[in-house]
């Protein structure tokens, strides 16, 4: 099903690249900006088994990216800038801002050298339990129990279940059915618990992943230093927000991650990434919240470019994800011409419902 899904999505891309499309929809559907997303910047690995592949792009594939914005002139901006631009309707040139979620270590030894290299703001999303170490990267960890066992046992409506994972399809099949599974619980805590379970079984230690994988406060402190690095809030342990039972609850997590950040780093941010920040993370309420609590944006991973319109919905912003699953500059251009985001959005300039 995955493997399909992306057969579907590079046919269409390579299709408007090809045959010129991209091109001829730019001016009608291009907007006045973008944001991209990015995750970990990092040598390939070698791993057969890697469904986490999409959030991982290489170190070359980004300097390809960061040459081609310099030699087209692009202007890339922080999103202060940005949101000076949305607040005095201030369009006259096209732009681009560059977002990383997360926090991790491959950002300070891979991309931030490549961004200083080429004079480019961006904007560190920080959820604060990974640099507190109390961070549970479920998606990594789920990733590492497939991987290490031929034979999982999942409890599934109160009966245990088992599953071959002898190879890399079984493997493949099995993580996508059971991260399914888990994104269609009602709420994170469930989530949670149930990865819980099987790292308890399975001998997978959720808190060494997020040693590994995230930077420590020193190392973050380090890059803020940098006046091209914008620091921004990402909630305090990555919920999917919507799935949190109250009003109450989601605010904590955003007002306590922008404190907490204040408190390491001597800087409140006033900007904000909902995790996961799909239409099943983040609506309406998590807009609504981060606006009273006076964010002056807020990104979603909602796939589109940015128009004039979206000064109405600053607190609903959608991204272009820079996919490890489709590193070809071909891609990236097709997207950002607003081509590709067009027909997933089907013309819909803003969807902030």
């Amino acid at each position: 099903m995955v493997n399909m899904k992306q057969t579907v999505i590079k046919t269409a891309l390579e299709g408007l690249y090809f045959t010129g499309m991209h091109h001829w929809m730019r001016p009608l559907v291009g907007g006045v900006g973008a944001i991209l997303t990015l995750h970990h910047v990092r040598p390939p690995r070698k791993d057969a088994f890697q469904p986490n592949r999409l959030l991982e792009i290489t170190p070359v594939f980004l300097e390809g990216l960061l040459r081609r914005l310099k030699r087209r002139k692009v202007d890339v901006i922080s999103l202060d800038e940005m949101h000076r631009r949305f607040i005095e309707g201030d369009f006259k040139r096209r732009f681009v801002c560059l977002t990383f979620d997360d926090g991790y270590k491959d950002n300070l030894r891979w991309a931030h050298p490549l961004l200083q290299q080429y004079e480019m703001p961006y904007t560190l999303y920080v959820p604060t339990s990974f640099p507190d170490r109390l961070g549970e990267l479920w998606w990594v960890a789920l990733e590492q129990v497939v991987a290490r066992n031929e034979r999982i046992g999942l409890m599934i409506n109160g009966e245990e279940r088992y599953f071959d994972a002898r190879n890399v399809r079984e493997k493949r099949e099995l993580y996508d059915a059971i991260y399914g599974y888990l994104r269609s619980m009602k709420t994170e805590d469930e989530v949670r618990r149930t990865v819980r379970d099987l790292c308890a079984t399975y001998h997978v230690d959720i808190p060494e992943i997020c040693r590994d994988e995230c930077m420590d406060w020193q190392e973050i402190a380090q890059m803020a230093e940098d006046p091209l690095v914008t620091i921004g809030a990402h909630t305090v342990t990555h919920p999917m927000l919507k799935k949190l039972p109250s009003d109450d609850a989601v605010r904590a997590e955003m007002e306590q991650s922008r404190s907490v950040i204040e408190a390491a780093l001597g800087t409140r941010p006033e900007h904000l990434s909902y995790p996961v920040g799909d239409p099943t993370s983040a609506g309406p309420r998590e807009f609504n919240i981060a606006a009273e609590l006076g964010f002056k944006t807020a990104v979603t991973t909602r796939p589109g470019v940015l128009f004039k319109a979206h000064a109405d919905h600053l607190m609903a912003l959608p991204r272009i994800s820079v996919n490890g699953e489709y590193q070809q500059q071909r891609y990236v251009k097709v997207l950002m011409s607003g081509a590709g985001t067009a027909l997933w959005n089907k013309f819909r300039r803003v969807n902030a419902a």
